[in-house]
């Protein structure tokens, strides 16, 4: 084997090894916010686990690809939310089970929240758009614009996609009512 021959197998070693470690710290730091998104669509932690399964290996597979891309966190996020609607489209019909009782996992902002599992059959109750619309602004964050962006749609359709599913979320979980003056009378006593 030539000088030159050496070289270009040893920078492709070289390119490989470079993708990998990106691609695991990559793993590192999103795989939380993935399976908190993932959890939020699913509704199950063993179904949250697979879709980002699935969704991480299928990244993998072209990851040299999506990390040149100006939003890899995008990117995958598109490919989990995909599958997340194969997934709802094919097991539609299926009986919903509700998220088991286990304990918060650290670092799970969600985990915390009393009514979990009243939030996620909420949010499974919408219809897949909208729960799509509403987990990506309040579980990832993203802005009307990078939401409109990563499911092709327009700016305003996530305005009242977002809207739609914000009232219907909260007729499911009224506001709690101020006490009344009298009641807080009787409270002091």
């Amino acid at each position: 084997m030539n000088l030159a021959a050496k070289r270009a197998v040893g920078a492709e070693r070289g390119g490989a090894e470079s993708v990998e470690e990106d691609f695991h710290g990559f793993v590192t730091v999103r795989s939380a916010a993935l399976f908190r998104g993932a959890l939020v669509l699913t509704g199950s932690r063993d179904a949250a686990e697979d879709l980002v399964q699935e969704t991480l290996e299928r990244a993998c597979r072209k990851w040299r690809t999506i990390s040149a891309k100006d939003a890899p966190d995008a990117y995958v996020r598109r490919i989990m939310v995909n599958l997340a609607n194969d997934r709802w489209r094919r097991f539609r019909r299926t009986a919903q089970h509700p998220v088991d009782g286990e304990a918060a996992a650290p670092g799970d902002e969600y985990g915390r929240i009393d009514s979990r599992d009243q939030l996620v059959r909420a949010l499974q109750q919408l219809p897949i758009r909208m729960r799509t619309v509403v987990v990506l602004r309040y579980f990832h964050d993203l802005s009307d614009a990078e939401i409109a962006a990563d499911l092709k749609i327009l700016p305003s359709t996530v305005r009242s996609q977002l809207a739609r599913g914000i009232d219907r979320l909260r007729s499911q979980f009224p506001a709690p009512s101020a006490p009344s003056p009298q009641q807080l009378m009787e409270g002091t006593r």
